[in-house]
């Protein structure tokens, strides 16, 4: 009886616990109907159709205006909160885990699409061409990155991305108007017009600034400036006590979206299946897709877990059941910056991830992890270079392998980012750019699914630098117990039966008090 008991007290219990991610299925499901049904009796105008997503909008909105403060507080604090040495090992073996990762999935990506050989069945004329290509050049696009991560404005990082464009510079004819005669350049092209044809054309680098908040500029100076703060003892402390009250603040109003989090979703699912107007592209497509995801699939559910398993030595599957949440918002939003908020409060509150880790690894592996995007991105290659009966040699394959996992790392983490360094991987191999086109049509429903395996492989990612860097955690947490923030304290130390009790540091007047958060703060009375 008491067992029978405590089993119908648990379905509340879970349903409580858990209410959020029931609810948010329901919204997609409901999400789904509602679209499929609206579509077929609806028969709404363009205009309706924006009024219908109205609601989606705003969901999109309010998770895009959390990420600023979020990515600054926390990487700020969780960088102050470790030593510098504890950091650079964290953030390497971060690094390690991102790159290994995203070359497994270029690797998986490329096998899959040679062997499947989704191409080949069909040419490039028999599919509509969507959209326009973007203008890029590979060379301009990584020298911009690196730009972006040094930005010259901070407060305009917080809204704006620098980027460069090449425009061609016209011939102009010199004239010395003393002599009234042509210089050499002018006589030159003007007696020998096949010597001008051949010359080369000349271009100049515009440089201009792009909507978008330049996350990797911000983590730049965040990883920086948290290092800084957490060198400077006492007088650093207020600085950390200000963020890490900024990152409570923001996790707080991030509880407060979720709560509309599953009406904002209905109408995003809705919004967009009413937004399809060709469903027959899908059916042309359809066996690059099934390559595409077959590729997502075997890498989240096989690959990601087992190097979870291997390292972890623990369940990956229910920490994947942890992070469903966050996987089902990616799912529906497309971007793994705007998941972030939810990405935090999945790994720290359901699967129990360290917030020094956390803090410090997800807001780089939201920028820099795109397992997905670079699996996407050699697929897409692989296929435009069957649709043109083009045979790739193993140098083109291995260019494609460099090429898509350094773009993607590139790739900022919001929606169809993809497709622009799609055109990159296409330059670098010499196939033709504006057969991105042919593609577009169905990326908008791959890229919420590679955003999932992304923001997955950055949730496991976590699990995996916490366990590594268990011993310096541990290390942290012993000398934490000595916090001496003035160095001119007295420090008293207590020794009974040849035990050493808890060391405590006389600061300014007053006993520093343990700790409750893992976060570095220190709280003094004064006199």
């Amino acid at each position: 009886m008491a067992k029978a008991g405590r089993k119908g007290c648990s379905c509340p219990g879970f349903l409580r616990k858990n209410w959020l991610l029931l609810s948010t299925v329901a919204a997609v499901l409901l999400g789904i109907g509602v679209g499929m049904l609206v579509r077929e009796y609806g028969k709404l105008s363009n205009l309706d159709k924006f009024y219908f997503s109205f609601p989606g909008e705003v969901l999109m909105r309010m998770l895009k205006l959390i990420i600023l403060p979020l990515i600054i507080s926390s990487m700020i604090t969780g960088v102050a909160a470790l030593d510098s040495s504890v950091s650079g090992k964290i953030g390497l073996r971060a690094v390690i885990y991102y790159f290994c990762t995203t070359v497994i999935a270029v690797i998986l990506g490329i096998v899959l699409v040679v062997t499947i050989k989704p191409g080949v069945p069909q040419t490039a004329d028999e599919i509509d061409r969507v959209g326009s290509t973007p203008e890029v050049s590979t060379v301009d696009a990584m020298l911009d990155l690196i730009r972006n991560m040094f930005p010259e404005n901070l407060v305009q990082a917080c809204f704006q991305q620098y980027k460069t464009k090449r425009e061609k510079v016209e011939a102009t004819t010199v004239v010395d108007k003393n002599s009234s005669i042509f210089t050499e350049e002018s006589v030159t092209s003007a007696t020998t017009p096949e010597v001008s044809e051949n010359k080369t054309q000349e271009y100049k680098i515009v440089g201009s600034y792009s909507d978008g908040i330049n996350v990797l500029g911000l983590i730049v100076f965040c990883l920086v400036f948290g290092m800084v703060i957490g060198k400077m003892g006492e007088k650093g402390q207020v600085l950390v006590d200000f963020f890490n009250a900024l990152n409570e603040a923001t996790m707080r109003i991030v509880q407060i979206i979720m709560w509309y989090m599953p009406i904002g979703i209905v109408f995003l699912i809705a919004g967009k299946i009413i937004e399809v107007e060709d469903w027959e592209i899908f059916r042309k497509l359809g066996l690059y897709m099934a390559t595409v995801l077959s590729g997502l699939a075997i890498h989240s559910t096989v690959i990601l877990p087992l190097i979870y398993l291997i390292v972890v030595r623990k369940n990956p599957f229910r920490f994947a059941m942890g992070m469903a949440q966050a996987l089902l918002t990616a799912l529906m939003i497309s971007s793994s910056s705007a998941t972030l908020p939810v990405t935090f409060r999945c790994a720290e509150e359901k699967n129990f991830i360290d917030k020094r880790i956390t803090r410090f690894v997800l807001p780089v592996g939201a920028t820099i992890n795109m397992d997905g995007t670079a699996l996407y991105e050699a697929v897409a290659a692989v296929f435009i270079a069957q649709l043109n009966d083009l045979e790739l040699d193993i140098g083109q394959i291995v260019t494609i392998s460099v090429t898509a996992t350094a773009a993607s790392i590139g790739a900022a983490g919001v929606p169809q980012a993809g497709l622009v360094t799609m055109v990159i991987v296409l330059s670098a191999v010499g196939l033709p750019a504006e057969d991105v086109t042919l593609i577009i049509a169905v990326d908008w429903l791959l890229d919420r699914f590679r955003t999932m395996v992304n923001v997955l492989g950055d949730a496991f990612g976590t699990g995996i630098v916490e366990k590594l860097s268990k011993k310096e955690l541990e290390q942290m947490d012993v000398n934490s117990e000595v916090n001496i923030v003035n160095p001119f304290a007295l420090e008293t130390t207590t020794l009974d039966n040849d035990e050493t009790e808890t060391k405590k540091s006389y600061v300014n007047g007053g006993f520093a008090v343990d700790k409750s958060d893992t976060i570095s703060f220190t709280q003094t009375s004064q006199f």
